[in-house]
């Protein structure tokens, strides 16, 4: 279904499909009323038939709508509109990271990438004590601005989607190469699951590659249960041996090994 052209809400005018994603599609708008440009996600229709979905997805995006971090992509407002769902918010000019990463096909600099895991690390660290866990942290779900600036965008969503549709989740989101083992397990997340994903984000930075591979979604679930991280220096001799320690500790399979809280990971990566 193409909106372009559409007005919805009586307000947002569709310009031009920018993204498609696993769950939505984005658009790039025309807020009629604050004469400002916006991206508005358009839920797919087969999540919309779902009415515990609906609900769920609309308190998830308005305790997303709360979060206000220069690091975080801000809603502005969630509607629905002849059984359209969508969400509004801020409209950034940049590239995801999983592009940045793919078009330089191997480790992107250090520095560069301790500096983004800083600003991800202290946008998930608001999120945290909002008791909001994002549950999907990729790097397909951060855009890196023009300036350099990290923002992580989808908060909540993954979790209206994790119950009624988790197979839908699984295969089309791609997300279970960033998966923490109990989430994989199908287990209770938590922040340190988000904490886990992080990890293996930074991992990819540094190496070019993620840590675990498979043909299928489930083989690549089970090697986070079950096989042992390669470590980063083996893909980057170069990387500093206190960056790897961060690395594999933020990605320990057993959660009482990880780091207790997000703030620590931060003064560890500034330090």
């Amino acid at each position: 279904m193409n909106l372009e052209g559409r007005v919805l809400g009586n307000r947002y005018e569709m310009i031009k499909k920018i993204g498609n994603g696993g769950m939505a599609t984005v658009y790039k708008a025309t807020d009629l009323v604050l004469k400002r440009y916006v991206a508005v996600k358009i839920l797919r229709d087969e999540f919309t038939t779902d009415e515990e979905f609906i609900k769920r997805f609309e308190t998830e995006a308005q305790s997303a709508a709360r979060l206000t971090h220069p690091n975080i992509v801000s809603i502005f407002d969630v509607g629905v509109d002849n059984g359209i769902y969508y969400i509004v918010m801020e409209l950034i000019q940049g590239k995801t990271l999983k592009e940045i990463i793919t078009e330089e096909r191997g480790p992107l600099p250090w520095k560069w990438s301790v500096n983004v895991a800083i600003q991800i690390a202290s946008a998930l660290e608001m999120a945290h004590k909002n008791n909001i866990i994002h549950r999907d942290i990729k790097p397909h779900n951060i855009i890196i601005t023009e300036d350099g600036i990290a923002k992580v965008t989808d908060f909540g969503i993954a979790k209206a989607v994790s119950n009624s549709t988790i197979t839908a989740f699984g295969t089309t989101i791609g997300s279970v190469h960033y998966f923490s083992p109990e989430h994989a397990r199908g287990g209770y997340t938590d922040a340190k699951s988000d904490l886990y994903s992080l990890g293996v984000v930074m991992y990819e930075m540094v190496t070019g590659k993620v840590p675990f591979d498979g043909d299928t979604t489930v083989a690549i679930a089970i090697k986070h249960l079950q096989e042992e991280m390669v470590p980063p220096s083996v893909y980057t001799p170069d990387l500093p041996y206190s960056l790897e320690q961060i690395i594999l500790k933020c990605t320990q399979k057993s959660v009482d090994r990880r780091y207790t809280r997000m703030e620590d990971v931060i003064a560890d990566l500034k330090h």
